[in-house]
């Protein structure tokens, strides 16, 4: 095997498009990959994050492809004929970008469509006719459904990222799209790691697939430092404060296990003087493409974001990636991480552990099967402090609280036995000592007693006790008298 791109059997518009890029040797995946791709089978193929897994699918395909390429605008001419399914919309959209690179001289026309963004577009798109599609799982359903993609004629199809996929319950919605497609197909299936459910897939769906495992299943990249740091939940800006200044680190991913946790971590880090933008799923596709932009452009520094950025986004150069919650899921660890430390670059990885976090640190040594030391950090004295001792420096500056308490004292507090004998000393030195307060003194109440005028007189309560009582309530109203009409008859007498 070559490790050359030049010394590939490309075709001169792939070959001129890679050395555009400057592509120059192939990593180990590709050395591995492209050859098997381009003989048509079914490849099975593990490695880590940021090796190259793009251009190890897409170069063969996009080659075998050739023969297929039309200079006709008619759109029965240009039938789908790659299909390519991946989990987030971000990194379906990095995809695409790259197979447009790849195939930017030759014939062969491309698209992507997902979720969060208008149908129309698309659909217009679609109906031109592409031979690469471009995809994440829900989106695609809802163009089949619509009749605007017509999968009949697809010749190879790859699930990347298919662990993700998986993880994210997209299994029914794969299912679904692979019955729309021909039983007579080269399927690739790539992932970062090999768990259980993805080899029930790929022994579902792949035909005597050819095994390509370029590192241990779950292996973390060589290239990326890794440093786990004890904090509490709140100095752990402090400690990303201290990081970035210590090693004079310029761009970092921040990663956080929940949206508002990404959001409320994002304010923090702008009011302190970070640029800082935030990534997550409540944010709309346009505002989640911008954030990524003003990252990837250098006009933001910290990229705050949940695991929706963990899985293949590849920016380069990027030095440092911070855990400021520790994962869920272990095998996530592996994914975040490898957003630094690519293509061969050297990176670091910075996990930030609380004292809850020991069973999820357990899992990831579990995992990468090392051994995890805690470090502790020493922070500098201008670094900003967490939330609580924010607050009682501020106390101690006001001099006393808003409900009349007096403030936390400046000195640390003493032991409690300490504080209790002391407290209990001053007592009684205060007790012993004590004297009562004079109080103020009003001349009124000093006077003698002195009857009124009017106290000979019956108090108002006896004279309504005396008072003569009426038989009827005085809730009853009295009946009004009408003048009768008819005089009222008189009994008759009997005579005797």
């Amino acid at each position: 095997m070559t490790s050359s791109f030049s010394n590939l059997s490309l075709a001169e518009p792939l070959a001129r498009a890679v050395a555009e890029m400057g592509y120059e040797s192939m990593t180990p995946i590709q050395e591995q990959a492209i050859p098997v791709v381009l003989t048509g089978q079914d490849v099975m193929g593990a490695a880590q994050t940021g090796t190259g897994k793009t251009a190890a699918f897409s170069l063969p395909l996009l080659q075998r492809l050739l023969k297929h390429e039309s200079s006709s605008t008619s759109p029965a001419r240009h039938p789908v004929r790659a299909l390519v399914l991946l989990p987030t919309r971000e990194l379906a959209d990095q995809v695409a970008q790259q197979i447009a690179l790849y195939a930017k001289y030759t014939k062969l026309r491309s698209t992507v469509v997902f979720g969060g963004m208008d149908m129309k577009p698309q659909t217009i798109e679609l109906k031109k006719g592409v031979e690469v599609l471009v995809a994440t799982p829900g989106r695609l359903l809802d163009h089949i459904e619509a009749k605007n993609a017509v999968l009949n004629q697809v010749e190879y199809v790859v699930l990347d990222e298919a662990d993700r996929m998986l993880d994210i319950g997209f299994l029914p919605d794969l299912q679904r799209i692979l019955s729309y497609l021909p039983k007579q197909r080269t399927t690739l299936l790539f992932s970062a790691t090999f768990s259980p459910e993805i080899k029930r897939l790929a022994s579902s769906y792949l035909q005597n697939p050819i095994t390509i495992e370029v590192a241990r299943p779950n292996e973390t990249a060589s290239t990326v430092e890794q440093r786990f740091y004890s904090a509490n939940d709140d100095d752990k800006r402090r400690a990303i404060h201290q990081v970035l200044k210590s090693r004079g680190i310029k761009q970092a991913f921040i990663f956080v296990n929940s949206k508002l946790g990404c959001a409320r971590l994002a304010r923090s880090l702008e009011r302190e003087g970070l640029k800082t933008t935030a990534l997550h799923g409540d944010k709309s596709q346009d505002e989640r493409l911008k954030a990524l932009e003003a990252f990837k452009s250098g006009e933001v520094d910290l990229l705050v974001c949940t695991d929706v950025a963990a899985r293949g986004l590849d920016i380069k150069d990027v030095p440092a990636v911070f855990n400021f919650d520790v994962p869920f899921n272990a095998e996530d660890y592996v994914h975040r991480i490898g957003r630094t430390g690519r293509a061969g670059a050297s990176g670091l990885a910075v996990t930030l552990v609380s004292g809850s976090d020991a069973r999820l640190v357990a899992d990831i040594e579990k995992l990468i099967k090392k051994k995890i030391d805690l470090e502790a950090i020493e922070y500098e004295e201008d670094q900003p402090r967490g939330r609580i001792n924010d607050g009682r420096r501020a106390w101690r500056e006001a001099g006393e609280t808003g409900d009349g308490r007096d403030a936390l004292p400046a000195a640390p507090a003493a032991p409690r036995r300490e504080r209790d004998q002391r407290v209990g000393r001053e007592g009684r030195e205060q007790h012993r000592g004590f004297r009562p307060a004079v109080a103020s003194r009003d001349p009124f109440f000093e006077k003698p007693y002195e009857a009124s005028a009017a106290a000979d007189a019956t108090p108002a309560w006896e004279a309504a006790k005396s008072a003569p009582r009426s038989s009827v309530s005085a809730n009853i109203k009295p009946k009004r008298k009408v003048a009768a009409l008819f005089k009222a008859a008189q009994p008759e007498t009997s005579v005797q």
